[in-house]
């Protein structure tokens, strides 16, 4: 069969379906071959133009193909530079290390020591529960309802999502859940109710190694801490020498409009996590940021043959440039309040449409009573050009995360696109079923 004839509209998927494994996801979505892209759009082999309001699920906050970045990466590979080297002593990892100490980790007063655990947000998450556990010489872990950490068994035992749970095959232990900010409603702080029950020596909950969380749950459904909350939640790891990891895989990096997603709320987490977007371009990366006192795992004890990703370290220095001198923390701000305003005019428009904002800076999203008004949304918005993905633990919040770099134009007509998806979506849903 020639899988690359293709004549209709948008390309044939033939050959996925035929030779890829059934566990793709979003292929399954964004029917058509994607081809070339330039910081937020998309082309596929047939030239259709697409929108991009999902940015690698939060990997490519600088946008598809940034021109500062891939320059640096061009010259680089041209020199010879080194690609892959363990977790040797390389110019790159040097100049990596002293600019984020310089850009993002000095300026906030943070002094972490900076880990290397391998290149995906799973293996930063399971490099701190390791950590964590050898600090504390416990083992329980505290996470949250709706939590989303990772794939790999140790971050999945502390993952909330129970379809995701279910591929482990394994039982998935250590792990103790609590209630997120606001999930037993407005008026009940679940920080206190996790105070109690780790006091309460009736509870059956033991003092843990540490206390895990997000400070927005992006997959979990784009719930948002409160300061107060997180407050309470450092203050009762300090008070009992619980560590405090926050895991800003996916917010990290300027996506809630700032680069740590905790910058401002008063917690210094004691060990963060951040993969996606610190590549800079896409390329797989993460770090482990640990404060210097609970640096103790002996050389070799965590590693990974593709921790020393160099052309990440050169793509990473050169996105760390967008954090200078307060530009993009300004330009976020426009941008956040240009999607808020989209979205609650479409709420306006639409009366009935059940459906309410929710999450912070650039990743906003509509939470609708029937959760399948958001697949339904999503599916529209596709058939218009633009891509974007549901989360929530019933993929009730159809959600939009463009990258951070997004053209003000191009997001306003994004915007129009996906109101017009939300018109077609409702006006759908008021037409009556015929017998």
């Amino acid at each position: 069969m020639n899988y690359l004839n293709q004549s209709e509209d948008k390309p044939s998927m033939q050959v996925f379906e035929d030779m890829e494994s059934e566990v793709r996801s979003y292929c399954r979505n964004f029917t058509t071959v994607f081809h070339k892209a330039k910081n937020a759009r998309l082309w596929d082999t047939n030239g259709n133009e697409y929108i991009d309001f999902f940015a690698g699920a939060g990997a490519l906050n600088y946008g598809h193909n940034n021109p500062k970045i891939k320059q640096k990466l061009i010259e680089y590979m041209l020199d010879d530079g080194i690609t892959h080297s363990l977790d040797m002593a390389t110019h790159a990892k040097e100049n990596f290390l002293q600019q984020f100490n310089d850009k993002i980790l000095r300026p906030r007063g943070l002094n972490h020591k900076v880990m290397f655990p391998g290149p995906t947000g799973t293996n930063s998450v399971e490099s701190a529960l390791k950590i964590a556990r050898k600090v504390t010489g416990r083992t329980g872990i505290i996470a949250f309802t709706n939590a989303f950490h990772g794939m790999s068994l140790g971050s999945l035992a502390i993952t909330g999502n129970k379809f995701k749970r279910g591929g482990a095959g394994v039982s998935l232990d250590n792990a103790t859940f609590m209630p997120y900010d606001g999930y037993l409603g407005e008026g009940v702080n679940t920080a206190r109710v996790m105070e109690k029950m780790l006091d309460d020596p009736g509870s059956g909950v033991e003092t843990p190694a540490a206390v895990i969380l997000e400070t927005v749950q992006g997959e979990g459904g784009l719930n948002r801490a409160s300061e107060a909350w997180l407050k309470d939640i450092a203050r009762i790891c300090k008070q009992r020498e619980i560590l405090l990891i926050v895991d800003d895989v996916q917010m990290g990096c300027g996506r809630t409009g700032s680069f740590f997603s905790f910058d401002n709320t008063g917690i210094t987490p004691d060990i963060i996590c951040l993969s996606k977007s610190i590549g800079g371009f896409g390329l797989p990366f993460a770090l482990t940021l640990i404060k210097p006192e609970y640096d103790i795992f002996n050389p070799g004890e965590h590693n990974g043959t593709f921790r020393g990703n160099n052309l990440s370290f050169i793509a990473a220095t050169e996105a760390l440039s967008y954090w200078e001198n307060g530009r993009m923390e300004a330009d976020l701000k426009i941008k956040s309040e240009m999607i808020r305003t989209g979205l609650q005019e479409m709420i306006d428009a639409n009366k009935d449409c059940g459906a309410r904002i929710k999450g912070k800076g650039m990743i906003l999203g509509l939470a609708f009573d029937e959760p399948e008004q958001a697949a339904a949304l999503c599916k529209a918005a596709f058939e218009r050009g633009i891509i974007m993905e549901t989360s929530g633990p019933r993929d009730e919040v159809a959600k939009l995360m463009p990258p951070l770099t997004i053209e003000a134009d191009l997001l306003a007509r994004g915007l129009a696109l996906v109101s017009e998806a939300m018109e077609e979506v409702m006006n759908q849903t008021k037409q009556p079923v015929l017998q």
